[in-house]
């Protein structure tokens, strides 16, 4: 997609990338390749990040990159929710060391990497986003979570990492998203607590199920709505504006049981225990100074520093790529 399709030509844009997705999904994707950098390690999974981070910057032409990096070491959230995302699959060891080798090789790059304490890659996500709308910058983030979805704006998109890969992901804005799952992007949060995470073992409400949390939020406007009328009126105009769709639409009448469902003792506390453990934290220091030439993150880079550090991953058309690409100059690949 030019980048005239995805910011507007007055911002500069601020490209966020969500490194553990990508180098997940390329683990299992390129494992097969058995790809190793110059020391023999393996690099399948660090190669397939690093290419599709070229080719968004080729795609995007961003002004600046930050990358989001979990903290491997503690867990906020795991500390209030021991249950948090138990249940996955233990991690390949061969995938383990790649993470841990990401963060120094995007910063031996210049790309300004963020590993917040006891937070994740979503939390630089949030930060992202709420940075570019404080800076009047546009921001695009890479990832494959669906968490992401709740930063939509018109200020920042999303582009979904799925099967193929950069140029075949969908990139999400307020109208898209709203397509897709029928709630505006400033609502998605509330949907998303109302349904429940599996991935993140965060059961949803009971009895709500994705359909019905659309359905209500498009009838009541918000869960503070919501909310309200079934503490001071017994949810009765709640009801009435769900059987009144119903009616309109010609399905089945839903306000009795929904009111119900979100009567249910209990139902409020998970909801509110979902938006606590789904909420990014926004107020991360990203480090960006872009008033400063040269500074981590910014574009573009020495080509033969690119060429250096790339080179390592052992694979000479996407090191070739690299120089291209990131130092802005089409000769340097070929000097």
């Amino acid at each position: 997609m030019p980048r005239s399709e995805a910011q507007a030509p007055s911002r500069k844009l601020l490209l966020v990338v969500d490194a553990p997705s990508l180098l997940h999904r390329n683990h299992h994707a390129r494992a097969h390749t058995r790809i190793s950098d110059r020391s023999g390690r393996p690099a399948w999974a660090l190669h397939g990040m690093v290419r599709q981070i070229i080719e968004a910057i080729d795609t995007f032409a961003p002004d600046a990159v930050i990358f989001g990096l979990d903290d491997r070491t503690a867990s906020v959230r795991r500390d209030y929710y021991p249950a948090y995302k138990a249940g996955r699959a233990e991690k390949d060891p061969q995938l383990v060391e790649q993470l841990e080798r990401a963060g120094p090789l995007l910063d031996a790059l210049g790309l300004a990497t963020l590993t917040p304490p006891g937070l994740e890659a979503d939390d630089v996500n949030a930060s992202g986003a709420t940075w570019a709308r404080s800076n009047d910058w546009n921001c695009i983030i890479i990832t494959s979570d669906r968490d992401a979805f709740a930063h939509i704006s018109d200020h920042t998109r999303v582009l979904r990492l799925i099967d193929g890969g950069i140029q075949g992901s969908p990139l999400l804005d307020p109208a898209r998203l709203r397509t897709m799952y029928g709630v505006p992007a400033e609502r998605y949060l509330e949907y998303a607590a109302l349904r429940g995470d599996a991935s993140d073992n965060l059961p949803g409400v009971h009895g709500i199920g994705e359909k019905t949390a659309a359905i209500l939020l498009e009838q009541a406007g918000s869960m503070q709505a919501v909310w309200a009328d079934i503490d001071h009126n017994e949810g009765r105009a709640l009801a009435a504006a769900l059987d009144s769709w119903a009616e309109e639409t010609g399905a089945r009448r839903l306000g009795a049981g929904v009111v119900r469902r979100l009567s249910a003792p209990g139902a409020r506390q998970r909801y509110d225990f979902n938006v606590r453990i789904m909420s990014g934290h926004d107020d991360l220091d990203l480090g960006l100074t872009p008033h400063v030439p040269g500074s981590p993150g910014l574009l573009p880079l020495d080509p033969h520093h690119v060429g250096h550090v790339v080179g390592f991953l052992n694979v000479e058309a996407t090191t070739a790529l690299a120089i291209r690409v990131l130092s802005g100059d089409p000769a340097s690949a070929s000097r």
